[in-house]
């Protein structure tokens, strides 16, 4: 592939629901240009950019995958991004390279909370958005239909570019509405055809809305609009591409990506009308002093590119996706990593077609790559030339929602599973591993039940590791509710020296449950002698580690040694770490003692109508609500829930909501377990125990 001038390079991401037919659009756009000589199936696991295992098994997309396209004189960069919310975390790179977000909807299902959200996000980093109306070849396909609730939910921004000749089994060409030309049939048979007389008041209103949002786009051209009612056709590009820029302009195309009616004219709107790189502007900072730097997207600039996706392959070695920002990346350009102040050295410089790497010499500003063997840079990382560092913002990943405690299938290869999770965690950041102290358990986080079952697949088949995943132990605590004064007395006579402590403790609640254990020396009179307190301490913080109902650690206890006696040669620092032990289990019990959970502190975001469902659901949850907040068009639920209670949330709140609602969930603190919920995680703590001995 030749390397192509920044003017002449396209950057797209295909976003949109789950199953709307991305990954066949884009099989469909490298069929029509000649990439491919045959077109793909998702459901036979043929298609370029679905290649992982784990995709053609389930017939989902899960990682985003690029598929540059040679178009008449133009390069586009096509990456078919996953539109399960599972995989959320893979849309968050490719939108910090590309310049268009084109959102696929379906002609007869319509607006969807996919491209709702694909909407959200690709207009918080402002790119620039376009719909493709996808299956326009399906019986029912309702293009006006679709392109009024587009309008309906994004407003007056939304135009169609295009308009379709027939629909359903007669959807058979499109009329280009600036050009008012139309075009019938597919491929090598593509023909351009009289326009039909009957779409004529059609294309005359899509003109005239095309017209009017161009003209708003620019202040001149809206003077002259309204001087004269007209622009010309120079005009009107010139607003319609000013009016993209700032998303005041949103254009619509209709097309069958099964039969590849309009398929040639999506890549024709894709080279002729959406931006290049060559306007682009990248601000980042100056590594060593953290002063702002602007860096335009030039050939002319110093070179800097940022990493935008990181391939974990345990055979090819690690590839690093990158958009070169500035300047012109060559096999052998010295490559500084600014993120972490390290120099690399690449294995290779390619252009990647779904698994597929070609390999280049050199690439311009503006176009997309990648790297093999770099040994320290991750997602999010900066690469640059080190005599003009730049560091440009990481990428923001959502915050995952579900848990699983993850374990070796097989004792003994927890080594080979965590060093595979970590290798998994690179390529995918929007996993979490972490360590939790009190359950000791290891703790994988994700995007949902999907994400995580996914991951441990990719494990096994990338890496050979077979993991177990489960839900995590809640780490209860114990603490009691009374003050009571206690015995410990331990006496043991086997001949020779015996074994003789005597110790008197008083037990009472601290009322913190932040502060584990106080211990008080309040002996006088040295009934017990100085050298065995420090025995009754360490006994009683042994002890504290497994309280008397279930085996939680206890917690907000103090403890007061104020009496005790001694034998002159049986005692010993062991016989008064057994009293204490004694003490400490007879007086827990006989002061009222209590389970105590963690509360979390959640907040939701969701649509006012589905307000009722999340009330009623966090009172089944055990929660309480604390307040509600607008937010951004939103209603924002916050509430104390406990945590035994929410690991299931992000699943039922996805359903609740149609996946319009979200929530962030921290560590409040701790409250009494109810009497009828802690009798259960008595009696399970008890029976776990017995099975273990």
């Amino acid at each position: 592939m030749a390397d192509y001038k920044t003017k002449d390079i396209r950057n797209i991401a295909l976003l949109g629901h789950g199953s709307e037919g991305k990954t066949t659009l884009t099989e469909a756009m490298l069929f029509a240009a000649g990439m491919i000589d045959r077109q793909g199936k998702v459901e036979a696991g043929t298609t370029v950019t679905d290649f992982d295992a784990e995709e053609n098994k389930r017939g989902i997309s899960i990682s985003a995958a690029t598929a540059p396209v040679e178009w008449k004189g133009t390069k586009i960069n096509l990456i078919d991004v996953p539109g399960y919310f599972d995989f959320i975390g893979e849309m968050m790179g490719p939108l910090r390279v590309v310049e268009t977000a084109a959102i696929v909807v379906g002609a007869v299902s319509g607006l969807t909370v996919g491209a709702e959200k694909a909407w959200a996000y690709a207009k918080k980093n402002n790119v620039c958005r376009m719909f493709i109306v996808n299956r326009m070849d399906a019986e029912n396909a309702n293009y006006e239909k679709t392109i009024e609730q587009l309008r309906e939910k994004f407003g007056s921004s939304v135009v169609p570019l295009m308009l379709p000749i027939g629909e359903g089994a007669k959807f058979t060409g499109v009329v280009n509405v600036l050009e008012n030309k139309a075009y019938s049939g597919k491929g090598k048979d593509l023909k351009e055809i009289p326009v039909p007389a009957d779409m004529a008041p059609a294309i005359e209103n899509a003109l005239a809305e095309i017209t009017e949002a161009a003209a708003e786009a620019v202040d001149e051209l809206l003077e002259k609009y309204f001087e004269e009612g007209e622009l010309s056709h120079e005009e009107i590009l010139q607003g319609f591409s000013a009016g993209m820029k700032s998303g005041s302009i949103v254009p619509a195309v209709p097309v069958s990506a099964v039969t590849g009616v309009g398929v040639a004219k999506l890549l024709d709107v894709m080279s002729a009308y959406l931006h290049s790189p060559e306007e682009a502007s990248f601000a980042g900072v100056n590594p060593k002093n953290d002063e702002e730097i602007i860096r335009e997207g030039k050939t002319s600039e110093p070179f800097s590119a940022f990493v935008f996706k990181t391939i974990a392959d345990p055979f090819v070695g690690k590839l690093s996706m990158l958009r070169v920002c500035s300047g012109t990346l060559t096999s052998g350009t010295a490559l500084y990593n600014s993120s972490c102040e390290k120099t690399e050295k690449a294995g290779g410089l390619f252009l990647l077609r779904g698994k597929n790497q070609l390999s280049v010499s050199q690439v311009s500003a503006g176009d997309i790559a990648a790297l093999s063997k770099l040994q320290f840079t991750n997602t999010g990382d900066t690469l640059c030339d080190a005599a003009n560092p730049i560091r440009y913002e990481k990428i923001s990943f959502p915050e995952p929602s579900v848990q699983k405690a993850v374990y070796a299938a097989k004792q003994g290869e927890e080594d080979k599973v965590f060093s595979g999770l970590a290798r998994l965690q690179e390529e995918d950041p929007s996993i979490r591993l972490e360590k939790n102290a009190e359950t000791t358990e290891t703790i994988l986080w994700g995007q949902g039940e999907l994400h995580l079952d996914v991951i441990r697949n990719k494990l096994q088949s990338k890496f050979g590791a077979n993991a177990v995943l489960q839900d995590p132990r809640i780490p209860y605590r114990e603490t009691i509710r009374k003050t009571v004064s206690c015995q410990g007395r331990h006496k043991k006579q086997s001949g020779g020296h015996g074994q003789f402590g005597d110790v008197w403790i008083e037990f009472r609640p601290i009322g913190d449950t932040n502060i584990d254990f106080e211990f008080e020396d309040a002996v006088v009179g040295g009934v017990v002698p100085r050298n065995f307190i420090p025995s009754v301490e360490k006994g009683l913080r042994e002890n504290i580690k497994k309280g008397v109902l279930a085996g939680y650690p206890m917690v907000g206890l103090h403890a007061k040694l104020y009496d005790g006696s001694y034998h002159p040669v049986d005692s010993s620092e062991m016989a008064f770490k057994t009293a204490a032990r004694i003490a400490y289990k007879k007086g827990c019990m006989d002061a009222s003692p209590v389970l105590l959970e963690p509360i979390m502190h959640v907040e939701v975001l969701v649509p006012d109508e589905y307000m009722g469902d999340i009330m009623g659901d966090m009172n089944k949850r055990r929660g309480r609500i604390m307040g509600m907040n607008p937010v951004d068009g939103l209603q924002q639920v916050e509430a104390e829930v406990p945590l035994a209670e929410m690991f299931k949330y992000a699943t039922d709140l996805r359903s609740m909501t149609q996946a319009r609602g979200s929530f962030t969930m921290k560590f409040e603190r701790y409250e009494e377990v109810p009497a009828d919920v802690a009798k259960k995680i008595i009696e399970s703590a008890k029976k776990d125990e017995d099975e273990e001995e």
